[in-house]
């Protein structure tokens, strides 16, 4: 019997892993099968302890409930009543008669998409299947359960080489000029000299280049402007969800275009299947502007190459890709996640995401790099998971490659390169400590697609955690100026400091002093973002610091705006705590003048959210909730959710 992608996936576990999840899987299908009214057998909380320990981290697993038939809603997995019960029974008795065969002993069955299967999201040509193709009805041999040496350098080998190729298609003059058709360069371009003469008004010494704004711009328009995340696509038909269903045949102009596997979004309203190629193609993705991770670096990159930046691609082992640019002025490489509208923020992947990385590297038109040791500050414990090919096999290979790539460059240029190799590996000897903006879960994907790859803070996870704790305090032009004015605009998700040159920081939480049970919530089927309680937490909070004491001064006048909303008897409580002082404020989106907090130097503003009926109690207390469409349409000031405007004297 031809196995399903997903159970096909799950098979290449080892055995006592196998055994353990497929029993954890055939006992959810079993009690729907034999309850088939009963709608807690139909429900799987993502937070549950179980499921989060015992199924999340097995590769395959959670691809096999999808299979079944499952869908995701917000915090939990749920099988619809519209759900195909004979398609959940026959993943079932594939896994059972997989379980059963491993039981007697016998060896498990592979298939061809065990062996061939590419990954679409990943990378252009990454080995490392995010999950497999189509599977063959043909069993061939099974490899040994740990491959030879040499099967692994082949591998990486052709990861390397695939890779490396791939990204001459960014070099492609006319792909750039198509490129370069879809980027507002002049727009970019007058944004980021705007900054840069801010920066430069601010601080004389300021050392970073245009370069450095362009980037900043490029990303934020590819991310807000350009490109579109997919998890699931909506139905061609009704616009309703889709989920995931076995893959479709790719056609010809699929395979021209790079998309070796087409993922079939299926409707069980209109039984319909919308096909989503995953494109590896950039100039069709210039087209298309959708995809995961993989199209999103792909096309990004690309970007980056036709306005004229240094960019390489980064592949990384773990199943994540982005883009590197680098700064002339700063003269080193700067991680930009694309995904993430991220800059300079190496760290993420590891602290943030809680990623386990082992490879990391960086491809571009030149040489390959090795850049592990940047995103990651913990050096003894990644080298203890570098074990698909000897260090000393990886180091003579890179250099092999790039001495090929480089046989027609020119001498100024060969000892360019070499000059910042040299400088990256000065940079890579001693680990960095996270910043700020390293400290957070995944923003991209939905909720159980970031936990199925275990790249979520804990707040996303439904547990409680505190932030580092961003404390506001007045900057030179501040204090000079004697204001403070910021806002927060819900639809961007981005803060503007007004009163320090408009500098804008991106994500909510980046500016909070602490979080309890929260998250920001977009709702893409309605179009609204909001910040809401995680599910299952009866209270969530969230609260804002400013200081103004280590600047020796004081509040002369203060104002505050804060909107919210409720449903049912959901309740979001505003306030301000001075010292032994609190004060309570309305959050109905108007401007109010608070006489309570002039002298004060020191405050906090405190956002509590609670109540609500049954299980979505959690959507019934909402703060800053606004309809994305409004992104396109309004300006700064009426799209702010969130404003502070802070008259300052000395202390």
């Amino acid at each position: 019997m031809a196995l399903s992608p997903a159970v096909t996936t799950l098979c290449e576990n080892a055995n006592e892993v196998f055994l353990d999840v497929a029993k954890l899987l055939l006992t959810y299908a079993d009690n729907i099968l034999r309850y088939p009214n009963e709608e807690k057998y139909r429900s799987i909380r993502i937070g549950n302890p179980t499921f989060s320990t015992k199924l999340l981290p097995i590769k395959g697993a959670v691809e096999c409930l999808f299979e079944m038939g499952f869908e995701e809603a917000e915090t939990h997995l749920v099988f619809p009543r519209s759900a195909s019960v004979e398609q959940l029974k026959l993943i079932r008795d594939s896994i059972a008669a997989e379980s059963d065969q491993r039981l007697r002993g016998e060896q498990p069955v592979q298939t061809t998409a065990q062996v061939v299967a590419p990954s679409a999201s990943a990378s252009p040509s990454s080995s490392v299947p995010e999950s497999s193709a189509a599977a063959s009805s043909q069993p061939v041999t099974p490899p040994s359960s740990q491959p030879s040496s040499l099967e692994n350098s082949m591998s990486f080998f052709l990861t390397l080489q695939s890779n490396f190729q791939h990204v001459m298609l960014y070099e492609n003059p006319e792909l750039q000029q198509k490129a370069r058709s879809h980027i507002p360069h002049q727009q970019l371009s007058y944004a980021a000299e705007h900054k840069l003469k801010e920066a430069k008004e601010a601080d004389p010494e300021c050392k970073l280049g245009i370069e450095d704004f362009l980037v900043l711009e490029l990303l934020r328009w590819f991310k807000q402007d350009f490109f579109s995340w997919v998890d699931c696509l909506p139905c061609s038909q009704c616009k309703g969800p889709t989920h995931n269903a076995l893959p479709l045949s790719a056609t010809p102009d699929d395979i021209r275009w790079g998309a070796q596997r087409v993922e079939n979004h299926y409707c069980q309203n209109c039984q319909l299947s919308t096909r989503f190629p995953r494109y590896n193609n950039p100039e069709k993705l210039l087209e298309t502007r959708r995809g995961r991770c993989g199209e999103w670096a792909n096309c990004f990159t690309l970007c980056c190459r036709a306005l004229g930046l240094e960019a390489r691609y980064i592949w990384d082992s773990t199943d994540h890709v982005w883009t590197e640019i680098y700064s002339m002025s700063q003269r080193r490489w700067l991680h930009c996640d694309s995904c993430e509208n991220g800059c300079d923020n190496p760290l993420l992947y590891e602290v943030g995401w809680g990623k386990k990385l082992a490879y990391v590297l960086a491809f571009s038109k030149d040489q390959v790099v090795d850049v592990t040791w940047r995103y990651s500050c913990k050096h003894p414990e990644v080298l203890t998971r570098r074990t698909k090919v000897q260090e000393a096999w990886l180091l003579h290979t890179i250099t092999g490659l790039n001495v090929s790539r480089q046989q027609s460059l020119s001498p100024d240029r060969k000892k360019e390169l070499t000059e910042r190799l040299l400088v990256e590996l000065v940079e890579f000897i001693s680990p960095k400590k996270p910043k700020a903006g390293e400290l957070g879960g995944r923003n991209s994907g939905s909720l159980a697609w970031r936990m199925a790859r275990g790249e979520t803070s804990k707040a996303d996870a439904g547990t409680s955690t505190q932030a580092t704790g961003y404390v506001f305090t007045p900057t030179e032009k501040e204090k000079s100026d004697r204001l403070l004015h910021v806002r927060y605009s819900a639809t961007k998700d981005q803060y503007c400091r007004v009163s320090n040159n408009s500098e804008v920081i991106q994500s909510w939480d980046q500016c909070v002093w602490s979080k309890e049970s929260v998250f920001r919530k977009v709702e893409q089927d309605w179009q609204m973002v909001y910040i809401a309680r995680t599910e299952g937490s009866p209270v969530g909070k969230v609260c804002w610091k400013f200081d103004f004491s280590p600047a020796g001064m004081k509040i002369k006048s203060f104002s505050i705006m804060a909107s919210s909303q409720t449903f049912h008897s959901g309740k979001v409580c505003w306030l301000l705590e001075a010292g032994q002082s609190t004060t309570e404020f309305s959050g109905d989106g108007k401007m109010q003048s608070v006489q309570s907090l002039s002298g004060s130097s020191e405050f906090i503003v405190v956002a509590g959210l609670s109540g609500g009926e049954e299980e979505t109690s959690w959507q019934h207390s909402q703060l800053f909730r606004r309809s994305l469409k409004e992104k396109e349409t309004e300006t700064e000031t009426e799209e702010s959710s969130f404003e502070i405007l802070i008259h300052l004297e000395d202390a």
